[in-house]
């Protein structure tokens, strides 16, 4: 059964999803474009992060964050294959995954199934959902990512195990085409938050609640970038240029780190926009 959760699947965009699918030859571009280094080189992205006095951590948490895989036609499935070989090189304790798992059909999403079901970080694998997968069938995704091993959190958080059992991961729906809902993601959360959200945008519906740390991914950094990093264009979203790519101390409350995402939406190609692992080390 096809979820209808908020302002999602919207036959226009599927009908224009399939008339990309058709234009990229059923992926062969984004193919070529990989081989020709297009698609940009899957790097890691290194951010420590020291909780206030009175949650610090005594033992520090290795976090893993993926996001924007754009499984389908506009994204090569050799980038997955580097990713999750960077994620076992990497060996995080969690791992967060930021949703837009595929550009068109849901059952894309089987090209990550083998490759996320081999990744087992020690204290689970949580994933919200993106703007993209929410115009898609949400269960057969929901489903996918399950077998994978994946949990995925939509306005509901979940404890980590000893020796982490303070920290919450806290994932909110999709801020445009979902329902979030901050009180109920939050609501009996731990003493140490972590939000893990698709789009910067998700700041915008805080209503005052705290988090310690917090992942978005949605901006693609651009996905095509000047060469200084400045994306020449941006997701929709008023928060999308502002927080487009990186670490950012956001007032009243804890770090937001976005990320430049894995996969590629629309076009198959990435300029002075790579592909990024991120991995977070918090104390």
């Amino acid at each position: 059964m096809t979820s209808w959760r908020g302002k999602h699947n919207y036959p226009a965009r599927r009908l224009s999803e399939r008339t990309l699918n058709l234009l990229l030859l059923n992926g062969f571009f984004a193919k070529l474009s990989h081989r020709l280094g297009l698609h940009g080189k899957l790097g890691v992205s290194h951010y420590s992060v020291e909780l206030e006095t009175g949650k610090r951590l005594a033992t520090p948490l290795r976090i893993g964050f993926a996001s924007d895989f754009h499984a389908g036609p506009t994204t090569s499935p050799q980038i997955f294959a580097d990713l999750f070989d960077e994620i076992h090189r990497q060996q995080p304790d969690v791992l967060l995954l930021g949703g837009d798992f595929v550009s068109g059909p849901a059952h894309y999403a089987r090209a990550l199934k083998a490759g996320l079901a081999a990744v087992q970080p020690r204290y689970g694998k949580f994933a919200v959902m993106g703007n993209h997968d929410l115009w898609t069938d949400e269960t057969q995704l929901s489903a996918i990512l399950e077998e994978a091993g994946v949990e995925v959190l939509i306005n509901r958080n979940c404890p980590l195990p000893t020796p982490y059992e303070t920290v919450s991961i806290c994932g909110l729906d999709d801020p445009w085409t979902g329902t979030p809902d901050i009180h109920q993601t939050v609501g009996d959360a731990g003493e140490i938050r972590i939000l893990l959200m698709h789009a910067p945008d998700g700041l915008l519906l805080l209503d005052g609640q705290r988090f310690d740390l917090s992942f978005a991914g949605h901006t693609h950094g651009g996905q095509v970038a000047f060469a200084d990093g400045t994306p020449v264009l941006v997701p929709h979203g008023p928060l999308c240029r502002k927080y487009h790519f990186g670490r950012h101390e956001i007032e009243h409350n804890g770090s937001l780190i976005v990320s430049r995402g894995v996969g590629c939406s629309t076009l198959p190609i990435r300029l002075n926009a790579d592909p990024e692992l991120v991995i977070c080390t918090v104390y």
